[in-house]
């Protein structure tokens, strides 16, 4: 059964599309649910198509030589993966795994790959994103290269802070992840993960609220990931 239009006109990469080509999307795509742990696309398979996420939340992973699992990146409703391998036509670089229970529209890859390059704006939100991404590979090499757990965690909340209309004085995290996802993330165990969080909730530094993290003291977390020393209390974390 074709996908509704209305569904693809919500992703922000496919909306600035023309009707007539969103119908044509929507003949060839997709929908497929996916339960908590699930694998939405495996390594090294080929290429499944252009994915978006409706609900839910995935994570992209990967396993380091010695099969020590490192989380990649987050994707989050409305926002696409999978597209390196439609567009150079490699194996998938890595896992995708889903978070929670999750909705995801698959696209053909032989349907939608003309379409991205015949289209400028979506040209633009590819090579946009796909810089963005770089960025973020580079962040994350940085983190995995600091002295010990307590830096990389606040290090690791900086690159998924967000400031809400611009806002710096209190900073947040939407949606921050578990200490288990953290901890991947980090190369450093849950537990130690858990410890860096009391320290941080225990001096005003970070304060739980709902599912985000509001950021009380940027400056103090600043100087926890640049190695600042803080006090003997820090010193057990090292």
């Amino acid at each position: 059964m074709p996908l509704p239009v209305a569904v693809l006109t919500q992703l922000p990469l496919l909306a600035v599309l023309p009707n007539v080509t969103l119908t044509h999307l929507a003949q060839h795509a997709s929908e497929r649910t996916f339960a908590k742990r699930e694998v939405v696309l495996q390594k090294e398979k080929p290429s499944t198509g252009l994915c978006f996420l409706l609900e839910g939340r995935l994570q992209g992973v990967d396993f380091t030589m010695d099969g020590r699992e490192v989380g990649l990146y987050f994707v989050n409703p409305g926002e696409y993966f999978g597209d390196l391998s439609v567009i150079d036509g490699q194996p998938q670089p890595e896992y995708v795994t889903a978070l929670a229970k999750s909705r995801v529209v698959f696209i053909p890859q032989e349907s939608v790959r003309p379409i991205l390059f015949a289209h400028p704006k979506v040209a633009e939100i590819l090579c946009s994103n796909l810089s963005l991404r770089l960025r973020q590979v580079s962040a994350q090499r940085r983190i995995l290269g600091l002295a010990n757990p307590l830096q990389r965690v606040a290090a690791q909340l900086q690159v998924l802070i967000h400031h809400p209309g611009g806002v710096t004085t209190r900073q947040v995290v939407n949606n921050v992840p578990t200490h288990q996802e953290l901890a991947i993330m980090v190369n450093a165990s849950r537990e130690t993960v858990s410890r860096v969080f009391q320290l941080l909730q225990g001096r005003g530094i970070v304060e739980r609220q709902g599912n985000d993290l509001r950021i009380e003291q940027p400056t103090l977390l600043d100087d926890i990931a640049s190695g600042r020393d803080l006090g003997p209390d820090d010193k057990k974390e090292k």
